[in-house]
């Protein structure tokens, strides 16, 4: 068994073989999600009962939640996939790492924004400076376009991804802040929604269910993005390699 998986290991670290291999996980990946999203959002948008409390603003629950956990956790992977890249220096960590960097932004984005519209109803205001959860959420946001900023500014690849990769990991402190801030300080931000003590902060199935689909939906998704980002990383690394050239002259063949 030890055996079978360090020969997995090596095989998925070799990016000829992650190229070959990475179109099936993407389909695997892809049409559940795609389903999981199509599910949860027509239940969630049009099929799920209005809150008592907040009406039909709850509703931006299905977008602005799950954009803020795959902000976080893109940041992670990014720092993961840095950190291992740096250690054990393996090249396909490092393209996995630029990959995730620009669809780690962009829900970043999408959870500030759908958070902005959504306190704009609730709380009154579009933005609160004062709040922990919105400024460590942005300081995200600048994180993941000073990484990107830092790889565009280094011509060297090796070197863009020893730098960036420390950037990232250094960056990984906060993660935590942005969880734990509506606990650790004063916040208009709600706290945690699924995971609360005593269960779920969400009793009705009709509205938690959809919830679950699209976060569910959502990262299964950003998993089939983040592969073929990285398919397209490993190709512009590998460009001058044999079997890159191979794949482009078999290419050629069959057009």
């Amino acid at each position: 068994m030890w055996t079978f998986l360090k020969k997995l290991y090596h095989q998925l670290a070799s990016p000829p073989h992650f190229y070959r291999l990475s179109p099936t996980f993407i389909l695997w990946l892809a049409v559940p999600g795609y389903l999981l999203i199509l599910y949860g959002t027509i239940a969630g948008l049009v099929y799920a009962p209005v809150d008592i409390v907040q009406g039909e603003r709850f509703r931006m629950i299905y977008v602005h939640v799950p954009a803020a956990y795959l902000s976080m956790m893109a940041y992670m992977i990014m720092a993961i996939a840095g950190g291992i890249g740096l250690i054990w220096r393996l090249k396909l960590a490092h393209a996995v790492a630029a990959s995730a960097a620009p669809i780690g932004m962009a829900f970043t984005f999408l959870a500030l924004a759908t958070g902005s519209i959504w306190g704009a109803s609730t709380w009154g205001t579009w933005w609160e400076w004062a709040d922990p959860r919105l400024m460590s959420e942005l300081v995200l946001l600048f994180l993941f376009i000073g990484y990107m900023a830092l790889r565009g500014a280094i011509d060297d690849t090796t070197r863009a991804d020893k730098a960036s990769a420390v950037l990232a990991m250094v960056g990984a402190v906060n993660i935590p802040i942005i969880h734990y801030s509506v606990e650790w300080w004063t916040s208009l931000h709600q706290g945690s929604t699924l995971l609360k003590e005593g269960g779920s902060g969400m009793q009705d199935t009709a509205q938690l269910y959809p919830l679950l689909a699209v976060i569910f939906g959502f990262t299964f998704a950003f998993g089939a993005m983040l592969l073929r980002r990285a398919r397209t990383e490993v190709l512009i690394r590998e460009r001058r390699t044999r079997w890159v050239k191979e794949l482009v002259l078999s290419n050629e063949g069959d057009l």
